[in-house]
């Protein structure tokens, strides 16, 4: 508090929370890649839109970085603020603004993390369909500026298909209301599209209208034992084609035995190489025995090695722990991770290739690959060895991961599915994105933020 700056804020927004402690700035410096050392300048707290105007006019002032928070589970480092910046974060700003039975749109302030808002979505007889493991302490904020996705995007699409509109505080201080909640809506540039997935560099996502849809059919929920990696893809296209899929996730058995050693039950007894986690709806016995059917088929073909299907929520929700709790199994290894993405008809060669790939890069690493498979999205996880220094790790990772961007552009595919490009990835970006492209992006970026105060660094340099 020592900084004049700091001073200068204070009587700027005389209301405003301020942090400054060491465990705090670490706290809010950085998300869960855990590849940069925490140094922000400070943590400030608002909690209505005015006290976030005026801090980002005052960062435009003094021309101080900012770098918005929402609950920082992001993998890219998209909310790292390790250069003395001002971590701008959301979590006061956490309330239901208001709810439209009639159009079906929950108002929501940007700090409300996404766990709460299924809770008020269902209070209301509805649904919010996008989900993922981080739900309890996500932010629909962070959500929104990194187009999240999850697990159900097969159904449901990602975040960007349930936004109506859009509250913003533009990089220069301007207040922006995007759309509006209408569903038709043709006059001109559709600004709202543009600041989902921005990861905070055009402006601070400070309100969301987000539409609800109606609660879903009965559901249930099978998990299945491939023999081999081309059965992925074939299971996936019979599974489509004879049910009305909601979810369709895989992992591997390196996967597995990492979720059951972190506290996972084993639900098939004989191990094989690839698992997938299905949920279909059940409506009736028509839908049961489609399922069946479904499941036969794959095992008469060599598809399918065995499966199970849950007899009760209970074991419904020890299935999926299997697939959402690889992640947080892994977490104290400190995996070098990589989100790409790829169409789904691409996916079968491209498995290939990158199976040769990673067996002849790291040959001494286990690597531990899950994913979305039904939306064409793969997480892959590198686990350092013991006797490895983690700068050599992270350089031997990143050179790997260009040769991974070189092969998925070759395929059409993106370096980055559903957490942005951040620090971690934006020396790939041109693997996805055209020279022209980026030079608009640039373009936009200045018109929003002109001092470039928001999230400096993030998506390019």
């Amino acid at each position: 508090m020592t900084d004049s700056r700091l001073a200068e804020l204070t009587a700027h927004v005389p209301d405003l929370r301020l942090l400054t402690e060491l465990a705090d700035l670490i706290h809010y410096g950085r998300d869960w890649t855990r590849r940069w050392g925490p140094a922000p300048l400070a943590v400030a707290l608002p909690e209505s839109i005015t006290q976030l105007q005026a801090i980002v006019r005052w960062a435009n002032e003094h021309r101080v970085a900012l770098v918005p928070s929402g609950g920082r589970t992001g993998l890219s480092g998209g909310a790292v603020a390790a250069r003395g910046e001002l971590v701008l974060s959301l979590e006061r700003m956490n309330r239901v603004r208001g709810f439209d039975a009639t159009d079906r749109l929950l108002d929501v302030e940007a700090g409300i993390t996404l766990h709460a808002v299924h809770e008020a979505a269902r209070e209301r007889g509805l649904l919010y369909p996008v989900d993922f493991a981080a739900r309890g302490s996500c932010t629909i904020g962070g959500n929104v500026a990194t187009n999240a996705g999850g697990i159900r995007v097969i159904r449901y699409g990602t975040t960007r298909d349930w936004v109506a509109g859009l509250t913003v505080v533009a990089g220069n201080g301007q207040l922006l209301e995007l759309n509006r909640g209408l569903v038709k809506n043709s006059s001109g540039y559709d600004l709202r599209q543009l600041m989902i997935g921005s990861e905070g560099t055009l402006g601070v996502i400070a309100g969301v209208q987000l539409k609800l849809a109606e609660l879903p059919p009965p559901a249930q929920t099978m998990l299945l034992a491939l023999p081999h990696m081309d059965a992925l893809m074939q299971v996936f296209a019979r599974f489509r084609a004879q049910l009305k899929l909601q979810a369709f996730e895989f992992f591997t058995d390196v996967a597995l035995r990492h979720v059951l050693a972190h506290g996972a039950q084993r639900a098939i007894d004989a191990d094989q190489p690839y698992y997938v986690v299905a949920e279909y709806d059940a409506v009736d016995e028509r839908d049961e025995q489609a399922a069946l059917l479904a499941f036969e088929d794959g095992v008469r073909e060599g598809s399918i090695s065995d499966g199970v299907i849950a007899q009760s929520e209970a074991q419904a929700a020890a299935l999926w722990r299997l697939r959402e709790g690889i992640t947080e199994s892994l977490a104290p290894r400190k995996p070098y991770k990589n989100d790409i993405a790829l169409r789904i008809s691409a996916m079968p060669v491209f498995l290939h290739e990158m199976q040769v790939l990673l067996a002849s890069e790291y040959p001494r690493m286990e690597v531990v690959w899950f994913g979305h498979i039904g939306d064409g999205n793969l997480h892959i996880n590198v686990l350092p060895p013991e006797d490895m220094e983690q700068g050599e790790f992270v350089a031997h990772c990143e050179r790997v991961t260009r040769l991974l961007a070189e092969t998925l552009q070759r395929h059409g595919g993106s370096i980055s599915a559903e957490h942005g490009i951040g620090l971690v990835k934006r020396a790939y970006l041109g693997s996805t994105r055209s020279e022209a492209e980026i030079a608009l992006m640039r373009g936009i970026r200045g018109v929003f933020d002109p001092n470039g105060v928001l999230n400096p660094g993030k998506l390019f340099e």
